[in-house]
């Protein structure tokens, strides 16, 4: 039996990764799961037997396998389709409650129950997993051929229970045309030929390049290792390129000589369930929208960092409906939308956190500027950065500024260790931005002392405070951007 869910009519305009027009569709093949979070507290011993109790446990379902995938690629606006197998059981009915109304499910045919993840959790630390369902894809409707030969690009999220391989010829035949994306799992087959780019952890690429032909037997787990894995398997799938994912550490890519190591723009300890999907559906929306491999890894590298740094799936909201939020259809300004910081934001204030925030238009970072931002990032728990647009700062500071573009100022300020996330806005002044992110604390330098800020007024909407924090004399963009021209031109400052 298969269970379905008809496209869904009324969807607001969407747009993809980071984009201001509307993203490429996507069409996500994989296996479906249900995943369960229990989350409580442990500070005792069974009196039966030396294991933790786990108290007053909260429930949390969410989308798992390839349609976390799918959700976290329409939660960035765009449209998707998710191709897997779903049946009649009370797991198939629930996972596409949690669905709808985000994603459009076509329907492989299941035998069996769909496979349920349940996660035991106390204090945030995994303390057992539980799986049931043995459901597999076993064969392919009229509905799911016609989503892969329509598609105009693909991320294939095999989780090793049957939905690639059925539909491995459609996939293909697709991939000579547009781009796809293959996210491996070691109990499922190699991707088809063709694919634009292939996404294994280490573990999954040292697996796959043990089983080649011409394998040479290595389990070293060293990047000289992971290198000759990701080689080997460009070569042997015949690929585009191979991003070996390397958690905290980024990501390498292959193009089968000379691998490109991007690494992660911040480090943090939080839950990385989902992080790999993450990347995968970054990485596709991105090439969907025409980057090249080596923009989209980065891309993708940074979208699973801030989302580790969030809370991971664990911290995912599925209790949008209809008539809930759904992602904006008006203009967003260049550069990182508020996306980012919210996923940040709502992981500190899971775990009861400070939220601190900071604006400015950081044109030739100084001295002073990090002196602010790490006073800043001190008074809380994470600092989100507002940054001006290139507009925003013409508009105030004339038309020779800004010197350098929001891009490369966004770069620098996310390389700081101090800095969590960025966000960027367009007006004059920030309210407009500080009102979708409400942070606890908003910081400016010593020297508003005396100005009348507007921002105070609107923090006290949500009983956030205003906290000024001493400046370092004598440090000033304008003034640096002075003594700079004035170098150029040969005079003395």
């Amino acid at each position: 039996m298969t269970g379905t869910t008809a496209p869904r009519s009324g969807h607001a305009p969407r747009h993809g990764d980071g984009a201001g027009a509307p993203g490429t569709p996507l069409v996500v093949v994989g296996d479906a799961l249900l995943d369960r979070d229990l989350t409580g507290r442990a500070d005792r011993l069974a009196p039966d037997a030396p294991v933790p109790v786990v108290d007053g446990c909260e429930e949390r379902l969410r989308p798992g396998g390839a349609a976390l995938a799918a959700y976290l690629a329409a939660l960035s606006g765009r449209e998707v389709t998710l191709v897997t197998a779903v049946g009649d059981d009370a797991a198939s009915t629930r996972l596409l409650e949690l669905l709808d109304p985000w994603v459009t499910v076509v329907p492989l045919t299941l035998t069996g129950t769909l496979p349920e993840k349940t996660r035991v959790l106390a204090e945030g630390r995994v303390m057992l997993r539980l799986d049931r369902g043995d459901g597999r894809a076993t064969g392919v409707t009229p509905a799911a051929r016609r989503a892969v030969a329509g598609a105009g690009a693909l991320l294939v999220a095999d989780y090793g229970r049957g939905a690639a391989e059925v539909l491995r010829g459609p996939l293909a035949q697709r991939a000579a045309r547009v781009p796809l994306v293959w996210d491996p799992h070691p109990r499922g087959g190699p991707p088809v030929p063709g694919a634009r780019l292939v996404t294994p952890t280490a573990g999954e690429a040292r697996h796959f390049a043990a089983r080649l032909p011409d394998a040479t037997g290595s389990s070293a787990d060293g990047l000289g290792a992971v290198m000759d894995h990701a080689r080997a398997l460009v070569r042997a799938w015949r690929a585009g390129a191979v991003a070996v994912t390397l958690g905290a550490d980024g990501a390498l890519l292959s193009f089968g000589d000379h691998p490109l190591l991007v690494p992660a723009p911040a480090r943090h300890g939080g839950d990385s369930c989902g992080a790999g999907d993450r990347f995968a559906a970054s990485a596709a929306g991105l090439l969907a929208d025409g980057a090249l491999p080596e923009e989209a890894v980065r891309g993708a590298v940074a979208a699973a960092t801030g989302f580790v740094a969030a809370g991971g799936a664990g911290a995912l909201s599925t209790t949008a409906s209809p008539g809930g939020r759904r992602p904006s259809a008006a203009p967003r300004p260049e550069g990182p939308a508020p996306d980012a910081a919210e996923e940040v934001i709502r992981g500190v204030r899971a775990a009861g956190g400070t939220v601190v925030a900071t604006g400015g238009c950081f044109d030739l970072l100084h001295a002073g500027h990090v002196g602010l931002l790490q006073a800043a990032r001190a008074t809380g728990d994470c600092l989100v950065v507002c940054v001006n647009s290139d507009d925003s700062v013409r508009r105030r500071k004339g038309p020779g500024r800004p010197i350098t573009p929001l891009s490369d100022r966004v770069r620098v300020l996310r390389a700081l260790g101090c800095v969590d996330a960025v966000a960027v806005f367009d007006e004059d002044t920030p309210e407009r931005l500080l009102d979708v992110l409400r942070p606890d604390i908003w910081v400016k330098g010593g020297d508003y002392a005396r100005a009348e800020l507007p921002e105070a007024r609107l923090l006290k909407e949500w009983g956030g405070e205003v906290v000024l924090l001493p400046y370092l004399d004598g440090r000033s963009s304008t003034r640096i951007a002075a003594r700079a021209a004035v170098s150029a031109g040969g005079g003395t400052p």
